[in-house]
């Protein structure tokens, strides 16, 4: 597994785990900690399938500024140009299973239904094409709620807003298989959804200070928020059933 972090951020390791860090600091910088399994890796060649992903996480905050979690996903929004060793990769839209946290400035779901922000179990289902993408794009300059609206259309997506301390010490638990996906927090379960995403898809766990923000009237915003103090996760005793053994690399 493959850490990397930006200027201000670092990942480090703990006893069974890893600490991903941000420092503190104003909104004119980007920072980030992340730990990835698909790193120079093309999306065809992602590594994981159906599996369980279990492990134990803390963070420092309830109201961390910007996003963190873990799962699984098919970085849809990479732009990679084929530097720092990944290969070309242009957004896609979006796999994903994961535990994911969204501070008040983000709008992370394309329904008007489902949580957008918040500590979430969540799910999206895409396919690799769809035509409504071309009357998507082409209505996009002129009428973002209707761009939306296609796209809500076209991505599937599922999630449940989640009570939970996440300062302190808990069990994290996903079962993704092809027709469903279960969530388990300290072995209880907490969520059950029918949309799982289309392998093959990378393991991300991360913290950032980015937002994102595409709402039911059509607004887009994006950007990085300032951390009024340094923000971290904590995560321990990682595994991933009927997967490859993961091995740390830095």
């Amino acid at each position: 597994m493959k850490s990397s972090a930006t200027r201000n951020a670092n990942v480090r390791s703990i006893e069974n785990g890893w600490r991903l860090e941000i420092q503190k600091g104003d909104s004119q910088g980007y920072r980030d900690a992340q730990l990835d399994d698909y790193f120079g890796l093309p999306r065809r060649k992602f590594p994981h399938h159906s599996l369980t992903l279990s492990l134990r996480a803390r963070a420092s905050s309830i109201s961390i500024p910007g996003t963190w979690g873990f799962g699984l996903w098919n970085d849809p929004f990479g732009m990679s140009l084929g530097f720092g060793g990944n290969p070309f990769r242009l957004p896609a839209l979006p796999n994903a299973v994961w535990f994911f946290s969204a501070s008040a400035q983000n709008y992370l779901s394309f329904t008007d239904d489902k949580p957008s922000k918040g500590f979430l179990a969540q799910s999206f289902r895409s396919p690799k094409f769809h035509p409504r993408l071309i009357s998507a794009g082409l209505t996009l300059p002129f009428s973002r709620k209707t761009a939306r609206s296609l796209l809500r259309k076209v991505i599937d997506e599922d999630s449940s807003a989640l009570s939970v301390d996440v300062t302190q010490w808990h069990g994290y638990r996903f079962e993704w298989s092809p027709k469903r996906v279960l969530f388990y927090v300290d072995d209880i379960q907490v969520f059950e959804s029918p949309v799982s995403p289309k392998p093959p898809l990378g393991l991300i766990i991360w913290i950032d200070n980015q937002y994102a923000a595409f709402t039911p009237e059509g607004k887009i915003g994006f950007g990085v928020l300032a951390n009024p103090e340094p923000a971290w996760i904590e995560i321990t005793d990682l595994s991933l059933s009927g997967a490859r053994p993961l091995k740390k690399q830095h």
